[in-house]
Order: C-alpha cells, then sequence, then structure tokens
C-alpha cells in the first residue's frame, strides 16, 4: 500500500478537525424553548370601584356648656361612657335657683291678687282703666320672672341633648363656672357614634367623569342617588364597611382642586370612632364589560407599562398597554392595549426576553381567579 503525501495527510486532519469544532457551535447557536405558562386575558362584566383615602367624623357632636353661673355640685357620668340624649350629665348648685324661683312665685301671687281685685273695682267704676293696665303688666311681668327662674333652675341639670359617648369632665365638682352667653364654661363634649360619617376629597377629574356619566345615564349621580360605598380601616385588607353617600359638596376648593365627598353607614357597638382614618370605595360603572388580566404579570419600561405575549411564530413579543384600576387584589383592569386572544406569559418572567422561542402551556385563567 502507497503512503499518503505528507500534505495531503495535513489536509484531511484538518479537515476533520473544523468539522468537529462547527457542531458544538452550531448546537449552541440554536436556542432552547422556554418553558412558560401563557392564558387568555379575562373579560368579564363587572362593576368598577373608585378608591379614595379620608376620614371619619361623628354625624353630630355637641359642646356641653353651662347656661347659668354657680359652683358644680355634682358630675353623674364616667369619663368616655355612652349616655342618652336627656341625661343629666352635670348638676350646678341648685339652692339660689331654688329661692329665686320661690321669690318670683310669690311676687306672681300678689300680683294675681291685686290684678283681681282691680277688675273687680273696676267693674264698680271705683278704680281707673289705667291702673288696671298697670296692675296686668306687673301680673306679665311677674309671671315672666317666673318662667325665667323655672328655666333658671332647669339649666342647672346640664343633659345630653344626643345619644354617643361623652368626653371627660374637663371641670371638676366644687368649681364656680360661667354660665353668661359670651363666656359660657366648655364642661365636656358628647360625639354620636351610630350611624357615623366619612369624608373623602375627589379631584376635578374624577368629578367631571361623573358629571358625564351622569348625563349619559350610565350612573345616577351622588347629589340625587345613595350611591354605595365600601370603606376599610387601616388594619384590613377588605372593605368589609358597607353604606352609601349621602352629600356631595356645592364647590371646587380652589386651594386643593378637589371637592369633598361624604358617605354614611352603621357604626353598631361604636367600633369606629371619629377621626380614624379609611380607604373608601365608591361605585363608579355598574356592569360593563372589561378585561382582567393579573396585575403580577404587568411590567414597566420607564413610563410605560407592558404584558409579555407570545406571537404567532412561537417567541416572546411585548404589548404595552393602559391600566385601569385594580378589581381585587389581583386582578386589573385594562383599559386598551390587550385582546381577548392575546396569549399572556404567566410565569419565567425575568428570564423572557423579546424574541426568545417558548415552550407554551396552555391555562385557563378564568378558573383561577375570584371575580
Amino acid at each position: 500500500m502507497r503512503l499518503l503525501k505528507p500534505y495531503l495527510l495535513t489536509t484531511i486532519l484538518l479537515t476533520f478537525v473544523t468539522a468537529c469544532s462547527k457542531q458544538p457551535e452550531q448546537q449552541a447557536s440554536t436556542p432552547q424553548a422556554l418553558p412558560v405558562e401563557v392564558g387568555n386575558p379575562i373579560q368579564s362584566v363587572i362593576t368598577q370601584w373608585d378608591e379614595y383615602t379620608g376620614r371619619f367624623d361623628a354625624t353630630q357632636q355637641v359642646d356641653i356648656r353651662a347656661r347659668v353661673s354657680g359652683y358644680l355640685d355634682k358630675v353623674n357620668f364616667k369619663d368616655g361612657q355612652m349616655v342618652k340624649k336627656g341625661d343629666v350629665l352635670f348638676v350646678i348648685d341648685q339652692r339660689p335657683f331654688t329661692i329665686a324661683l320661690q321669690s318670683a312665685e310669690s311676687r306672681l301671687a300678689l300680683a294675681k291678687k291685686e290684678l283681681t281685685r282691680g277688675k273687680d273695682l273696676r267693674k264698680k267704676n271705683s278704680l281707673s282703666q289705667e291702673e288696671v293696665d298697670r296692675r296686668q303688666n306687673e301680673h306679665d311681668m311677674a309671671l315672666a320672672n317666673v318662667n325665667t327662674a323655672k328655666l333658671d333652675l332647669e339649666f342647672t341639670e346640664v343633659k345630653s341633648p344626643i345619644d354617643g359617648v361623652v368626653s371627660r369632665d374637663l371641670i371638676n365638682e366644687g368649681n364656680l363656672i360661667n354660665g353668661t352667653a359670651t363666656n359660657a364654661t366648655l364642661l365636656t363634649n358628647v360625639v354620636s357614634i351610630d350611624p357615623i360619617h366619612f369624608y373623602f376629597d375627589a379631584g376635578e377629574r374624577d368629578l367631571l367623569r361623573y358629571i358625564r356619566l351622569s348625563q349619559s345615564n350610565k350612573r345616577e349621580s351622588s347629589r340625587s342617588a345613595s350611591n354605595p360605598v365600601k370603606i376599610r380601616l387601616q388594619d384590613e385588607s377588605d372593605f368589609t364597611h358597607t353604606g352609601v353617600m349621602d352629600f356631595v359638596d356645592n364647590q371646587i376648593d380652589q386651594n386643593t382642586g378637589t371637592i369633598v365627598g361624604r358617605a354614611i353607614l352603621d357604626n353598631p357597638g361604636g367600633f369606629i370612632l371619629p377621626g380614624l382614618f379609611g380607604r373608601i370605595r365608591l361605585l363608579s360603572e355598574l356592569n360593563v364589560e372589561k378585561i382582567l388580566i393579573p396585575d403580577a404579570i404587568i411590567g414597566t419600561d420607564q413610563s410605560r407599562k407592558f404584558v409579555f405575549v407570545v406571537n404567532d411564530e412561537g417567541k416572546v413579543d411585548r404589548k404595552f398597554v393602559t391600566l385601569g384600576k385594580l378589581h381585587t387584589n389581583e386582578l386589573r383592569v385594562i383599559e386598551s392595549g390587550l385582546d381577548t386572544g392575546d396569549r399572556m406569559i404567566l410565569n419565567n418572567l425575568m428570564r423572557a426576553r423579546p424574541g426568545t422561542p417558548v415552550e407554551a402551556k396552555e391555562v385557563d385563567l378564568s378558573s383561577q381567579y375570584t371575580l
């Protein structure tokens, strides 16, 4: 057998090495398919709510002040207790007012006798009409003094004008208190508890939207309708407290560009106290068809929001979307940018890149979320 020439042997070896080195290079250039779960957006008829932050306030709040002057004799409540309308909270020393009433009643009795005698004498023409009129005037003044004395004696019992919770006694027994109209002593205050109000501020854009919805008969104005609301407290995750709108202010605050709205809700047992912060959901639109997607799959590219989808070539693509409000804690409304036929990528989002081929597993989103 004849030996191969050296240059021919070298050529064969180089060709073999080159072929071997190209095989792994070709294998490496073919990216592996990314395993992902995909699902279509949920299309559903829903009720939309708008959310605002606000504060609870009492429906009634009264400062309890003295209406007559004197020494405070009794405090008839414990600080912070529930009181009823008409309950006597304070008693001012009644003795001077009892004496004043007795004196006024004595003068009235005398004036009444003088008037009766004068009328009898007038019938006999033994007394002038002028004198009868004078005695009538004295009688009327004496009667007015009796009524005033009775009222002052009644005012010595300082009563609660409403049902609610009383604060602490700001003045203790034995102190001299002032009952003049211009400088009456503040004794305590009472706030109503059930029902309770919730105040919040809405912006001009929201107000204009509500007006346009009302004009198109898609939503009644809260000025004329008791639109439903849901409220949660700061330590609550769900909107468990329900109520209705009962007031919208008559003008926009020029300093803040907002308008005040108010809801009212039951507060059995007084669990919610005036002054607490809360979060309110106000009915926005009823029975509207919207597209919903999991809020967790929405990505951000600077100021734009997007969703990864699988295109017709089986590769990752991006669709920029306009976000609506959160419908639940997990689902968000999409106003534009997605169709019901889009195949959204639900997992492996950190590894997804536009153009990457995927191995897609179909998932039914509507069966995984509660609307």
